[in-house]
């Protein structure tokens, strides 16, 4: 049986479009005034020393923030990074330039399985932070109080079987009883071999009967294996 589902966000309960349309522009073309503002934060310091570790050399705030961008066109998952982005999207979103992209039909099951007794946790190579943001400020409203947990790349790489162990150890629960839902087939296999159970979130396409995870279109086709 199922007692616990964790899930991706990019693709999964949020669109592509929203991350790459509206969130990276965003930390793109307000990086440079973020960090000349917050130079002295200690939380921004952190993160800037954590670039110059990542890189194994001393740099500048220009040089960091040079970097970072090119980081963010290169869609790198680098833990500074996120942090960075996430305090830039938190500026974003208590100014209200945006909300929170989240499918109807995710919010719609979401809701039915915490209402069921379900333990919800997210994992996404998105900082925590950014995740909780989305939830947070969604179209939806604030979803946060649905979820247990969240999860990033510090307990390790989406495609590598320990990263779930992990996490399984964390939530508490044999690895069999958690359901991972993603739209990344690498995820999936990773997921699985740490032995968790999958489903294939495949939004713009048909789901494919002969895939090597069950596909479904959406939240609602989502089945909850039973023992």
């Amino acid at each position: 049986m199922i007692r616990a589902i964790l899930t991706d966000i990019e693709g999964t309960t949020t669109s592509v479009s929203f991350v790459y349309d509206v969130l990276f522009p965003y930390a793109r073309s307000h990086l440079g005034t973020f960090l000349a503002a917050h130079a002295a934060d200690p939380a921004v310091r952190e993160q800037l020393g954590a670039v110059c570790r990542e890189v194994d050399r001393p740099l500048t705030d220009a040089q960091a923030a040079e970097l970072l961008i090119g980081w963010i066109d290169d869609d790198r998952k680098v833990t500074p990074l996120k942090a960075l982005q996430g305090m830039i999207w938190e500026d974003g979103y208590r100014r209200g330039d945006f909300t929170g992209h989240v499918y109807a039909d995710a919010v719609r099951n979401l809701r039915a399985w915490h209402d069921a007794g379900i333990r919800l946790y997210v994992y996404s190579s998105g900082s925590v932070q950014a995740q909780q943001l989305i939830f947070r400020h969604s179209d939806a409203g604030d979803l946060t109080p649905l979820f247990a947990g969240y999860f990033d790349t510090r307990v390790g790489g989406k495609r590598e079987p320990a990263s779930y162990r992990t996490i399984a150890d964390r939530i508490g629960l044999p690895p069999a009883e958690i359901l991972f839902l993603s739209d990344v087939g690498e995820e999936l296999d990773a997921a699985r071999k740490a032995g968790m159970q999958t489903t294939w979130l495949v939004r713009d396409a048909a789901p494919d009967p002969a895939a090597r995870h069950g596909q479904v279109p959406d939240f609602d086709a989502v089945r909850l294996p039973e023992a």
